[in-house]
């Protein structure tokens, strides 16, 4: 029997849902994956292990960066679902990983889904200046 596999759009949920409860309970990486599986009943995925091992540990520099577009209002003031949303989001952008239109909507489509539709909107003003940004280093 074939083990299940989550989607891509699974695994980012499940990239956010571990990089949130990372944010608030403060365990560790390995202890929330197997959580995960446990609660899930299939292995994370290498994309998900991969993203919040990543983002994790480039945290003080994906929050630097995102600082510069968050200029009035302080990421740490952003809810942790937004700002694990925001991490992960931008972690898509810079490293390539999907289309960035997609890695864009679907970091909106989560905290719509998972917060509000202001929030939902916050993430993407935030991670469009972010595109914005990559975008024009690129051109340079």
């Amino acid at each position: 029997m074939t083990p299940v596999r989550p989607s891509r759009k699974r695994a980012r949920r499940d990239a956010l849902f571990v990089l949130y409860q990372k944010e608030v309970t403060g365990e560790a990486i390995a202890v929330l994956l197997d959580k995960l599986r446990q609660r899930e009943g299939y292995s994370p995925d290498p994309f998900t292990v991969r993203t919040v091992t990543e983002v994790s540990e480039g945290l003080a520099r994906i929050d630097t960066q995102l600082s510069r577009f968050t200029r009035h209002w302080p990421l740490a003031r952003i809810a942790p679902l937004e700002r694990s949303a925001l991490r992960l989001g931008f972690y898509e952008l810079e490293q390539d990983l999907t289309p960035a239109e997609v890695a864009i909507d679907e970091a909106v489509r989560l905290v719509r889904r998972y917060s509000s539709d202001e929030a939902g909107a916050l993430v993407n003003g935030i991670l469009g200046a972010v595109l914005r940004d990559l975008q024009a280093k690129e051109e340079a």
